[in-house]
């Protein structure tokens, strides 16, 4: 019976959920299955994987070909590399320690670079929340200035044209007195010149 590492479908439209599963090839994809290795979940990010580590790589030892997705899975979790340490330790390439050792290092190195993407993703969701808060706060600011400038010159025109009346009704009783102060002084200049004229005459 040829056995196959894949995954079965889960979840509603959209947001797909799928468990690990050991299954042979001739079953449907989400029908009867030999064991559930675990389940991967690519909604979150980074995916979230649960994996039962020796339980899978006991069915890739034992010859259970993974699918495309879960062979980078397998690969993703450290799987595949543990079984070709494994092969250089049974050809007599290394020992049981040094292959361990290996695996510690690397395992290690996985979980520093998974570390590194979550706080650069944490990183750059506080970035871009505070991004957003600055620029709220800057449109709150201008529509606020804006309200400002809209309601102030009402206010200011109506103060100015009553200035303006007041300074209107002012300068009216002034204007008239200058004008009766002007008509009789134009009356006297006018006699005066016709007696010169006379004079001249």
């Amino acid at each position: 019976m040829a056995t196959k590492i894949r995954l079965q479908r889960f979840g509603k439209k959209g947001k797909p959920f799928f468990h690990v599963v050991v299954a042979d090839s001739r079953s449907p994809r989400d029908g009867k299955f030999i064991e559930r290795l675990g389940s991967y979940n690519p909604n979150t990010n980074p995916a979230t994987i649960d994996l039962n580590f020796d339980k899978t790589l006991d069915w890739v030892n034992k010859g259970a070909e993974p699918t495309d997705t879960c062979r980078a899975i397998l690969s993703y979790k450290g799987v595949l590399y543990k079984k070709h340490l494994e092969g250089g330790v049974k050809k007599g390439a290394l020992t049981a320690e040094q292959a361990e050792a290996k695996f510690a290092e690397w395992l290690s190195a996985k979980d520093g670079q998974i570390e590194g993407k979550k706080d650069s993703l944490t990183k750059s969701k506080d970035d871009v929340r505070k991004a957003a808060l600055a620029a709220e706060t800057k449109k709150n600011a201008d529509r606020a200035a804006a309200l400002a400038i809209k309601n102030a010159p009402v206010v200011e025109e109506v103060v100015a044209e009553e200035e303006v009346a007041v300074e209107e009704t002012a300068e009216a009783p002034v204007a008239e007195a200058a004008v009766e102060e002007a008509a009789p002084a134009t009356e006297e200049a006018a006699p005066a010149t016709e007696e010169g004229k006379k004079d001249e005459a």
